[in-house]
């Protein structure tokens, strides 16, 4: 989870002034704040998450304990491909955690047959993402979603518009899933080239090599 902190800094004299800071994740926010703190001189310790919700500074220690054991600070890489000769194809998707403190990483992919277009693998990479998450326990949580498909993406961040009915039908059941699991997604559009390990995971598939993995960093 990501946060802003916003605070009352006194000086010596009893100057008071407002600051607010620029967004981190909240394991940082919590050390400066700590910090900060030992100073002596910082009043009114306020954390603001991307859904506006208001925490203090204990409320805010305890979630992070609470989600230790979870799987957090999860970003999503998801690429799919479509093969036009044999109408099969190839998703892959890998995912970046934290958990119990320390890093991990997840990968996998899937061949499938029932798709017309690359445009809905890319939709159904996303989704075998999405049921991963399920899969590992991932729930009501900021989870960043990164993909070179300039159309999911921007379809999905309400940038353009969704007027094909099957790729509509895939976002209804992406945004239905994400809801389903309390998923806020932060979409970030990448060149192809910073999404090669879910491009190799797709490319994979159509090969037919299954993967699926995790592993600690």
């Amino acid at each position: 989870m990501k946060v802003r902190i916003e605070l009352t800094y006194q000086t010596p004299k009893g100057t008071h002034s407002e600051f607010s800071s620029e967004e981190m994740q909240a394991a940082q926010a919590i050390l400066i704040a700590e910090d900060l703190e030992r100073t002596g001189r910082v009043k009114d310790f306020t954390f603001i998450d991307s859904q506006d919700h208001m925490w203090s500074l204990k409320e805010l220690k305890e979630y992070m304990k609470g989600i230790e054991t979870e799987p957090h600070n999860i970003t999503v890489y998801f690429d799919g491909g479509f093969d036009l000769k044999s109408k099969k194809s190839g998703l892959g998707c890998a995912i970046y955690y934290e958990q119990n403190g320390k890093s991990y990483r997840r990968r996998k992919n899937a061949l499938v047959d029932e798709l017309q277009t690359n445009n809905e693998a890319e939709y159904a990479a996303l989704h075998l993402a999405l049921q991963e998450m399920e899969f590992m326990g991932v729930h009501h949580m900021t989870v960043t979603i990164v993909g070179d498909s300039q159309v999911v993406i921007n379809q999905l961040n309400g940038e353009w518009p969704c007027l094909e009915d099957e790729l509509s039908k895939w976002a209804n059941r992406v945004e239905g899933k994400m809801e389903q699991m309390g998923i806020k997604p932060e979409y970030k559009a990448v060149s192809r080239k910073r999404n090669r390990e879910a491009d190799r995971l797709a490319s994979q598939a159509l090969d037919e090599t299954e993967i699926m993995s995790t592993i600690e960093l």
